[in-house]
């Protein structure tokens, strides 16, 4: 709910297709989701070295990241989470109003609130990446030791221990991280983006 008062949107006078030509392809935010140690941010970093490769402007949205600056100022409780969403979808939308090519790597635990996200941004802006594995899979991988503190009681409310992950119902991708390396995850996105026009303008 907006509480500032006495506001007004200003448009400039360059358009967003200005900026694409500029940059020589489309503005859009790929966002990745899934259980915590699926993959999303190794294929993020890969994908976003890939797209470098081809000389296109990208740029990372870190779960971990946002959380030392941005969102310093929030928990993890369902409020905070879904506040959390908020904010970097709206950084997100500014970025691909910009036509950078935003990859957003986050849990994103509840569908409402990646669809809110979807919504905000508009038809062609939100490409969703399920990044699936079994939890038993992300729970060998645990490279930061997460699900083992939860399972021990020194993590409350952590996804997929004693707090619910959503399944994406309309998902763009999903990418099956039990089978598929992460290099084989990030060529399939590059392909999609590659075949919906989003490298060129």
């Amino acid at each position: 709910m907006l509480k500032a008062t006495n506001i007004t949107w200003h448009d400039g006078q360059v358009r967003r297709q200005d900026r694409q030509r500029l940059l020589g392809q489309k503005g859009v935010t790929v966002w990745l989701t899934g259980l915590s140690a699926a993959g999303k941010s190794t294929i993020a970093c890969l994908l976003e070295s890939l797209l470098l490769e081809r000389r296109r402007h990208t740029y990372r949205l870190d779960g971990d990241n946002i959380r030392h600056g941005l969102n310093k100022n929030l928990g993890f409780s369902p409020e905070d989470r879904a506040e959390n969403i908020r904010r970097i979808g709206e950084v997100a939308r500014l970025f691909t109003d910009a036509g950078v090519i935003i990859l957003a790597s986050f849990i994103s635990p509840y569908r409402a609130d990646r669809d809110a996200v979807r919504v905000n941004l508009g038809a062609g802006d939100f490409v969703e990446v399920y990044v699936k594995v079994s939890l038993l899979t992300a729970q060998n991988r645990d490279p930061k030791g997460l699900y083992k503190k939860a399972m021990a009681g020194e993590i409350k409310g952590f996804t997929g221990v004693d707090d619910p992950y959503e399944e994406p119902t309309r998902a763009e991708i999903t990418l099956d991280t039990d089978r598929l390396t992460p290099e084989q995850s990030a060529t399939e996105i590059l392909a999609y983006l590659q075949d919906h026009g989003y490298l060129q303008a």
